[in-house]
């Protein structure tokens, strides 16, 4: 009877080369769904080696769940749509606060120079954590609320007020914005934000990885300098000196440029926890940076 089996593995070692197959199977089902999703995302323990492009373009974390749904459906992330809504409330927040002109010595600055350069980091956050196509979706929530609440503010503005209610100059002055200056800010918004996240994203795929400081700071150089140009050149030419113009510039960008900066400490906090929490790492290899490309 022992002769008849002797040949015949153990069953321990049967169960472990089934545990090896079924892994390999595994793997070759995750490859296929991962192929479809458009940013490359390294796991956190082989965040320094890089995958072959043709075999995944994006790489599952410890817990494969957390990345890809069933049926290769997007990630559900825990923490990107409430970053997405704190982003747009920051973006309305500083257009409503930015008719106030605040002083700090000899520096004078709006209450939406206080406030807005954050929506700045918010895109490298989005960019350099979720990926471009993350930050994308957030630029175009920032806009579109941008633009209602510009045209509702508009509205409400010309709308006759109730006799009884004395405070229409007051919230003329909050809401009442002139439309070239609506346009300019508009416009200012969408190419400085995209700019943004567009350096920063080839920058990282450039230093693979590495030198997150000087992806943040090269970012916001690209993306405040567009911003600060258009919407200070759409809102005030033909109504400023050229030479008022250039100082204007100078000030706005210069001070936009040492906030982001100075809160490059929070960025690294921030930045790290998150690709923690999340489990992902994003890398932009073969992403159409199209703003207009909203199906990936």
């Amino acid at each position: 009877m022992r002769a008849e089996h002797e040949d015949e593995p153990p069953a321990i070692h049967r169960a472990f080369t089934q545990s090896i197959s079924d892994a390999r199977e595994d793997s070759r089902g995750r490859n296929e769904i991962a192929g479809k999703v458009d940013s490359k995302v390294l796991p956190e323990w082989d965040q320094e080696k890089r995958l072959r492009p043709s075999a995944m373009r994006y790489a599952l974390t410890m817990n494969p769940s957390r990345n890809l749904a069933h049926a290769g459906r997007p990630t559900r992330f825990r923490y990107l749509e409430t970053l997405t809504i704190a982003f747009v409330v920051i973006l309305l927040v500083s257009n409503l606060v930015g008719p106030k002109i605040c002083r700090f010595g000899p520096l004078l600055v709006s209450g939406a120079q206080l406030l807005f350069p954050i929506t700045y980091i918010w895109g490298d956050v989005f960019t350099e954590v979720y990926g471009y196509a993350a930050s994308r979706r957030a630029i175009w929530l920032g806009f579109f609320g941008m633009a209602l609440l510009a045209a509702m503010g508009e509205v409400a503005v010309l709308l006759p007020p109730s006799p009884g209610w004395h405070d229409q100059q007051a919230f003329a002055t909050v809401f009442g914005l002139v439309p070239r200056f609506a346009i300019a800010s508009l416009i200012a918004y969408w190419a400085g934000e995209f700019t943004n996240s567009y350096t920063l994203a080839k920058m990282k795929l450039w230093t693979g990885g590495r030198q997150l400081w000087a992806r943040t700071v090269g970012s916001t150089v690209t993306g405040q300098l567009v911003d600060t140009i258009v919407v200070i050149l759409v809102a005030f030419w033909g109504v400023e000196t050229p030479r008022h113009l250039l100082l204007m510039i100078g000030s706005a960008y210069g001070f936009k440029v040492v906030y982001e900066v100075v809160a490059t400490p929070v960025t690294y906090l921030v930045v790290g926890w998150l690709k923690r929490a999340e489990g992902v790492d994003a890398f932009d290899e073969g992403t159409n940076f199209s703003p207009f490309a909203f199906r990936e």
